[in-house]
């Protein structure tokens, strides 16, 4: 399984590393909310998390969705404006002035990404759930199923499209204010640099040797028309549609490891947010009898597919059904293996039965399964 990005004919000076202070928030806002993910960052989101201020912890676990079981494209909104330059800006402020130049239908398909199953048929963008009842009503749905929190997010984004995205900014204003802009201040530094030598190693040695430093899950075909990304999900895009401006962006984050993120979406320029280092995970020691049946339970390919999933967020057993396109009582048969082996949780989420993948457990594995997994 992989994600593709065609760029047959694509100038080299086309393809870009930049930092993105927008796209490196969203990491620092999902390493705060899934620590577990990012046990290299520890000291820092423990202690940030600490100093936070109560009243914006809450207003955080309002859409805290979008940042922490998937990435919203919104925080590269760089990537989906029409005649813009289709580069990150230099500033959060600029960046926060590029997102309010998106147009409501991206926005709300990007900040709806908990509802990607309503909102994407065949990989391209449905009805707008702002235009059409039917639409808007699986939407709906979707996040219902998601969790309430995700549903009252929905109606308020639907209902009044303007007053969300002025909430928006100023949520992400209120965390630069309150450890945002310290952070980025020190990593920014490091990002640029690390931006600017492989910009070099593109232009002397090409994008072949420029992907390996990247990441090793990047590769080029003989041909250099297409690169590939080796994550568990399919995917494909172009860096040549001129509708949204040719071009290929490389976006380094300090937060991000061990994800490496590609946007994909349709008529949005593609985007590769790859780590800056791979800290290793701490091993605590199991019976052998408990890593046996542990590994077993990994070994199927579709338990593997289903944990990449599970990792990200709690499902139900339909959701996971129809993503994998599997019946419930296959889908079923596979999480209690997974269960037996100690590996999962289950809760009641009103009249949802919801699963996720104990990472604790799954770390004791090992790094390169959770590496893999999290890609």
């Amino acid at each position: 399984m992989s994600v593709t990005i065609d760029i047959a004919g694509l100038p080299t000076e086309r393809i870009t590393f930049a930092p993105s202070p927008l796209a490196e928030l969203c990491m620092s806002l999902h390493a705060l909310s899934q620590p577990a993910h990012h046990p290299g960052l520890t000291s820092w989101t423990t202690a940030t998390a600490a100093s936070l201020d109560p009243c914006l912890a809450d207003r955080l676990l309002e859409a805290d969705f979008m940042w922490r079981s998937s990435f919203s494209d919104i925080f590269m909104a760089f990537a989906g404006i029409t005649g813009g330059t289709g580069q990150p800006a230099a500033t959060l402020a600029e960046e926060l002035d590029v997102l309010d130049r998106l147009d409501d239908e991206r926005f709300v398909h990007a900040a709806m990404e908990h509802c990607w199953l309503a909102l994407y048929n065949d990989g391209g963008p449905a009805t707008s759930p702002l235009a059409n009842p039917a639409a808007r009503a699986k939407a709906l749905e979707t996040a219902a199923a998601r969790g309430p929190r995700q549903l009252e997010f929905s109606v308020r984004l639907l209902d009044d499209t303007a007053a969300v995205r002025v909430w928006m900014r100023r949520l992400l204003e209120d965390c630069d204010e309150a450890f945002f802009a310290e952070t980025w201040k020190r990593v920014e530094p490091g990002q640029s640099a690390d931006a600017r030598h492989k910009t070099e190693v593109l232009r002397r040695k090409g994008l072949p040797t420029a992907l390996k430093e990247v990441s090793a899950a990047l590769s080029i075909d003989e041909r250099g028309t297409t690169i590939t990304a080796d994550k568990m999900v399919h995917g494909s895009t172009t860096a040549t549609d001129h509708r949204i401006g040719a071009g290929l962006v490389f976006v380094p984050t300090n937060f991000g490891w061990p994800h490496l993120l590609v946007l994909h979406a349709p008529g949005w320029r593609p985007v590769v947010h790859y780590p800056l280092g791979s800290p290793e995970l701490a091993s605590a020691p199991g019976s052998v009898e408990l890593l046996q049946l542990r590994m077993e339970a990994l070994a199927h390919p579709m338990r593997m597919l289903l944990c990449r999933s599970l990792a990200r967020a709690p499902y139900t057993t339909s959701e996971l059904a129809t993503v994998y396109g599997i019946t419930a009582p296959e889908v079923s048969r596979h999480l209690a293996v997974l269960k037996k082996a100690g590996l999962m949780h289950t809760r009641r989420q009103g009249r949802y039965v919801q699963h996720q993948l104990d990472l604790t457990a799954v770390a004791r594995i090992g790094s390169d399964f959770i590496e893999g997994i999290l890609r």
